[in-house]
C-alpha cells in the first residue's frame, strides 16, 4: 500500500531512461511523487515550475552537467541534492560536496538504498522545522546563527548557506567547546545514513570555514581536535 503522508515531489535528473524508470517506481511505491528530467536544461524548466523537495542529479548530463546544474541549483535554493555517478574517485565525490550536493550514491547502486537515503533527508527536514522554532538564537561576538530564520550573519552580513552547513554549524554552536566526532557529525546532520563517507564531514568544516572565519587556514571558530573531530570556540 502507498503511503500518502510523504507526498514530497523528487526531481530525478537522469539521462538513462530505464535508471529513471526504476528509481521512479522505487520512490512512487515509497510514497512520494515524482517527475523526471532527461537533461540539465529539461531539470531548470522544472525546478523553477515546480520548486521539489529533493533532486536526484546524474553527474553525466548531456547539455547541462550535473556540477553546473547542482551549481545552478545552489544559486537559487537550499533543496537537498543527492548525486549519482559513475565515477569512483573521491575527487569527482569531494567536487559534487564542493558544489553543495548532500550525498552521492555511486552506481550500480540499489534503488532501494537510494530510497532510504532520500527517506533520511527527507525525516531530518521534517524533525528540524518544529524543533528549530523553539531553539534560541545564539549570538557570538561577530557571528549570529537565528534558528527560526535559518540566517547566520558574520559581521552583521547574512551569510549563504546550504541546509547541511547550517545544521552543522548550529549544532556546534548550539554545545560550544563539546568536540564531536566525525560520526556523531554524520549521525545528527545526516541522519546516520551508513553509506555516507565521513570525508563529507571534513568538506563540509572545510567550507562553512571559507563562509565563517577571517582566515580560513588558521580558524578560530571551528577548531580541528587531531584524532577526534570538531569543535565550536565561542
Amino acid at each position: 500500500m502507498v503511503n500518502h503522508m510523504s507526498e514530497n515531489l523528487i526531481l530525478i535528473v537522469e539521462d538513462e531512461a530505464s535508471i529513471a524508470e526504476v528509481v521512479s517506481l522505487y520512490l512512487k511505491r515509497a510514497g512520494y511523487i515524482v517527475q523526471i528530467a532527461s537533461d540539465g536544461q529539461q531539470a531548470m524548466t522544472i525546478f523553477e515550475s515546480r520548486k521539489p523537495d529533493l533532486v536526484i542529479l546524474d553527474l553525466m548530463l548531456p547539455i547541462v552537467d550535473g556540477f553546473s546544474l547542482a551549481q545552478w541549483l545552489r544559486e537559487r535554493s537550499n533543496v537537498p541534492i543527492i548525486m549519482l555517478t559513475a565515477r569512483r574517485q573521491e575527487i569527482d565525490r569531494i567536487a559534487g560536496l564542493e558544489m553543495g550536493a548532500d550525498d552521492y550514491v555511486v552506481k550500480p547502486f540499489s534503488p532501494q538504498e537510494l530510497v532510504s537515503r532520500v527517506r533520511a533527508v527527507m525525516r531530518r527536514l521534517k524533525r528540524e522545522q518544529p524543533e528549530v522554532e523553539y531553539d534560541r538564537y545564539l549570538s557570538f561576538d561577530d557571528l549570529t546563527i537565528n534558528p527560526r530564520s535559518r540566517v547566520v550573519t558574520v559581521k552583521d552580513w547574512p551569510i549563504e548557506l546550504t541546509a547541511k552547513e547550517f545544521d552543522m554549524l548550529h549544532l556546534l554552536a548550539q554545545h560550544p567547546k563539546q568536540v564531536f566526532t566525525r560520526e556523531q557529525l554524520l549521525e545528527r546532520v545526516w541522519g546516520g545514513a551508513q553509506y555516507i563517507d565521513p570525508g563529507t564531514v571534513t568538506v563540509h568544516v572545510r567550507r562553512l570555514r571559507e563562509k565563517i572565519e577571517d582566515d580560513p587556514s588558521h580558524p578560530t571558530r571551528l577548531l580541528t581536535v587531531w584524532g577526534v573531530g570538531y569543535k565550536f570556540e565561542p
